[in-house]
């Protein structure tokens, strides 16, 4: 009797930190107060001007189809805005609207990979990115990083894991789950030798605007090769609007373009019509404003978990993640996110949607809820696991 055939939907992993959402949703529903820190979303509401922009254009009829490679509009917005706040000079034509981040994501790969052809990534990671390799039938190459240099890829690891068939290297800065961000000049050293040996780096940038201190240049200032991917959803708080966008070299357009109109035809509609008033000056004094509110919960939350003993490595310079190592309470993050959540009802991410790097010994906070609750999440942590906390 012959085997059954290896399936490629068994190579896609499941994201773990759901089941542990719905679970918490389930003790919700029975009258528990649940924590939760587990998911990336941002708390926030979508800004008032871009629900108006969204009202007024389904009012005024604009319900039908765009072009594949989304709104001229948007696309000269996107592109003003690369110019305002990064000062890169880049034509609108080059970008292309897709549903959320992850649409770019697969277009980005659609267009670069062929079967076997490897992906080179940090592991941990986000998954979607191993995910979205292993549906076109690509090679995954991860490549366990770690706090020397900021879980982040670095030149010399790129060159040290660089093969034959390696045809991407995917970055992330900052980058989930670990908030960390590429050095400047670490990040054009890796674009600049990737390019060279013909292979094409994509940079996820979808937390640029959530950074804490000097904002670093976008990897567009690298040259015109790069791809790079980036949403409305957490900088905009924009998540349920499935709206993102990609940046691809001029001579790719033409081939993304007829990857989307077959994938997806287009981005939503309303949600181009309400991410023209994402960049409005009103819009950006209140994401502003957020943006200074997660940071406070970062510089809240990292001490206090610190000091209840998870060893938090790197401080994040971006996003909204804190990765803790929480071997000392543990040695397998799955079963002690789990405990968390039914016994002190705290909702957390354990290692295991991040890869293969240590997993068991690694969890992710997100601070995408209101200090009082973090405030509340972090007490009753210190009297579950600190001896008379």
């Amino acid at each position: 009797m012959s085997e059954t055939p290896f399936r490629r939907i068994d190579r896609i992993q499941p994201f773990r930190v759901m089941a542990l959402l719905g679970e918490a949703r389930e003790l919700e529903q029975q009258g528990r107060d649940i924590v939760h820190m587990e998911i990336g979303e941002p708390d926030f509401p979508t800004p008032a001007p871009v629900i108006a922009a969204a009202t007024r254009a389904i009012a005024e009829g604009e319900v039908h189809y765009t072009p594949a490679v989304g709104l001229s509009a948007l696309r000269e917005a996107i592109a003003g805005f690369y110019q305002d706040r990064y000062g890169v000079s880049l034509p609108a034509q080059r970008i292309v609207v897709t549903p959320g981040a992850s649409g770019a994501l697969l277009l980005a790969l659609g267009v670069l990979l062929e079967p076997g052809q490897g992906v080179m990534l940090a592991d941990p990671g986000y998954p979607c990115n191993r995910n979205f390799a292993h549906f076109l039938d690509a090679r995954v190459q991860p490549v366990p990083v770690q706090a020397d240099t900021g879980y982040q890829l670095s030149l010399a690891q790129v060159q040290q894991h660089w093969q034959t068939d390696t045809r991407v290297v995917m970055l992330a800065s900052p980058a989930n789950p670990t908030g960390t961000l590429i050095p400047p000049d670490e990040l054009r050293a890796i674009i600049d030798w990737v390019e060279h040996q013909g292979g094409t780096v994509i940079v996820d940038e979808i937390y640029h605007g959530l950074v804490y201190g000097d904002a670093p240049p976008t990897a567009l200032a690298c040259g015109d090769r790069v791809f790079v991917i980036n949403s409305f959803s957490k900088y905009f708080s924009m998540t349920g609007w499935r709206i993102g966008w990609l940046v691809a070299p001029a001579d790719q357009i033409p081939a993304l373009d007829k990857l989307a109109q077959n994938l997806f035809l287009s981005a939503s509609t309303p949600a181009q019509h309400a991410a023209l008033a994402a960049f409005e000056p009103q819009t950006l004094a209140i994401l502003e404003q957020r943006r200074e509110a997660f940071e406070q919960r970062r510089d809240f939350l990292l001490p206090a978990l610190r000091e209840i003993g998870f060893d938090i490595k790197v401080e994040p310079q971006g996003a909204f993640y804190l990765y803790a190592d929480c071997s000392r309470f543990t040695d397998n993050s799955f079963v002690f996110a789990r405990s968390l959540l039914q016994e002190i009802g705290v909702a957390i991410t354990p290692g295991n949607d991040f890869g293969d790097n240590q997993p068991e010994r690694h969890v992710r906070f997100a601070y995408t809820n209101s200090l009082d609750r973090l405030k509340e999440g972090v007490r009753r942590l210190q009297k579950r696991l600190v001896p008379d906390g």
